[in-house]
């Protein structure tokens, strides 16, 4: 899911590197506000694993590859804003030494999987444990049905910025400036690959995760949801 240099034109790149902009500095103050000390490795220790996780890359075609992130269960423990900087950080240290995703496309990369997918995750996630009586099965399965929709989100909008470049960037006689492959062929390529066996994985792995830290300490999750959603009443 990585889009490496000179699939997005500048037109692209740089509109969505502007957009996570006021993201980062909007997470980085929530983060400030909500996260105690005692958390801070916590934190450290997400982007270690969204790093690690996102490093088994599996070609797929149009231009991209396939991948487990690790996104919504950061977002699921730390809470949404401190995954965006989390899976950020581990999207940058990628692209600078790894050449894991591309310099120009740190924006991109990172508007799919460090800001989309959290968030959406984390949406889904509240969704399906409002109301009612919450088990540790409701949590787990709720967990991975959240992991499976983000990631599956996430490759969609991959597909869509790299399916737009044909239109947005061509010369006179249609040829394309940078990706070559059009929408009809990135959206079912990326979908395909992520609805049949990487969403999978992204879903089983945040299930089993959030499964085995519920069962070890569940004060961790109720910490995370009361700090994130509403930081200045609970310092109060």
């Amino acid at each position: 899911m990585h889009i490496p240099d000179g699939y997005l034109g500048p037109q692209t790149y740089g509109t969505l590197f502007g957009v996570m902009m006021p993201v980062w500095s909007w997470a980085s103050r929530k983060v400030r506000q909500a996260l105690d000390v005692e958390q801070v490795p916590l934190l450290a220790l997400g982007a270690a694993f969204t790093f690690v996780i996102m490093m088994f890359n599996v070609p797929i075609p149009g231009g991209t590859t396939g991948h487990a992130v690790g996104a919504t269960l950061v977002a699921i423990v730390l809470g949404p804003w401190a995954a965006v900087l989390a899976v950020s950080m581990a999207l940058v240290v990628q692209a600078l030494l790894f050449a894991d995703g591309g310099v120009t496309a740190i924006g991109a990369n990172c508007f799919t999987m460090a800001f989309a997918m959290p968030v959406v995750g984390y949406g889904v996630y509240r969704l399906l444990t409002a109301g009612g009586s919450v088990t540790v099965r409701r949590r787990s399965m709720a967990a991975a049905v959240a992991g499976y929709v983000s990631l599956n989100v996430a490759a969609l909008l991959t597909a869509v910025a790299l399916g737009l470049q044909p239109i947005l960037a061509h010369r006179l006689d249609g040829a394309p400036l940078y990706c070559p492959y059009s929408l009809h062929v990135t959206v079912p390529a990326m979908l395909a690959g992520h609805l049949l066996v990487f969403g999978w994985i992204e879903g089983i792995v945040t299930g089993m995760v959030v499964s085995s830290l519920l069962k070890v300490d569940p004060s961790l999750f109720a910490a995370s949801r009361k700090k994130f959603l509403s930081p200045r009443r609970s310092a109060s």
